[in-house]
């Protein structure tokens, strides 16, 4: 499960890091809780060209009668994507990579749940696999959107979570983004991360609140 997750880099610091331009002119801000139906970044392949663009989180399947589908569709489980009629054609044809400075988690205490962050390590960037999807209302503009992969988890997130995000490390970006990869090579990117890629501490529960989207959210907070 990834329900919640930040991107600390700008606009300008993901076309940097990405080697990538943004394709619409909204360009990205600092977001300290990114949360299901809200816009965030993602880098899509177009034309042979690396672009950036804004995507609402909760894939919305092209062929779905009412948009609320997708607030159920943030999450695609990685080891039935290639089958489920929501995620099939996109994992075929509209792949995607999810910028991210870390994610959250709640693990339980007692009779609570206290937020965590997972990031990287090493304080880089995270690109989690995506797929995206188009969808045409005959009465309003297209709403873009996308879901991220989940697996199950490793050794370092069990004590969190029993499943994380799927993690497309940079040498294999890509091979997700490329639209001519073969199956077989994409299901090879559908695994854990290493276990020593990410590092996690305890946060505050403003993060429990979508509209606190603070750097608060992300520093240490009481004791593992």
């Amino acid at each position: 499960m990834c329900g919640r997750y930040t991107v600390v880099a700008d606009g300008y610091e993901l076309t940097e890091h990405l080697k990538a331009r943004w394709r619409s002119a909204r360009l990205a801000a600092p977001r300290f809780n990114i949360a299901p139906t809200q816009h965030a970044p993602v880098l899509l392949r177009d034309q042979g060209e690396n672009v950036l663009d804004m995507y609402r989180w909760g894939l919305i399947p092209f062929w779905a009668k009412d948009p609320a589908i997708g607030n159920r569709m943030i999450n695609a489980r990685a080891e039935t994507v290639r089958e489920k009629p929501a995620f099939r054609s996109a994992f075929e044809r509209r792949r995607c990579l999810v910028p991210a400075s870390g994610f959250f988690e709640w693990k339980r205490a007692g009779k609570s749940k206290v937020p965590h962050w997972i990031h990287p390590a090493d304080g880089d960037l995270l690109t989690l696999a995506g797929l995206w999807e188009r969808w045409a209302p005959e009465d309003a503009e297209p709403v873009y959107s996308y879901t991220i992969l989940t697996t199950g988890a490793n050794a370092f997130m069990q004590r969190l979570h029993e499943r994380m995000p799927v993690i497309i490390p940079p040498g294999e970006r890509d091979v997700w983004l490329d639209p001519e990869a073969e199956a077989q090579a994409l299901v090879e990117l559908l695994h854990p991360a290493p276990e020593a890629l990410l590092a996690a501490h305890p946060v505050s529960t403003l993060v429990n609140a979508p509209s606190n989207d603070v750097p608060e959210c992300i520093e240490p907070f009481g004791e593992e």
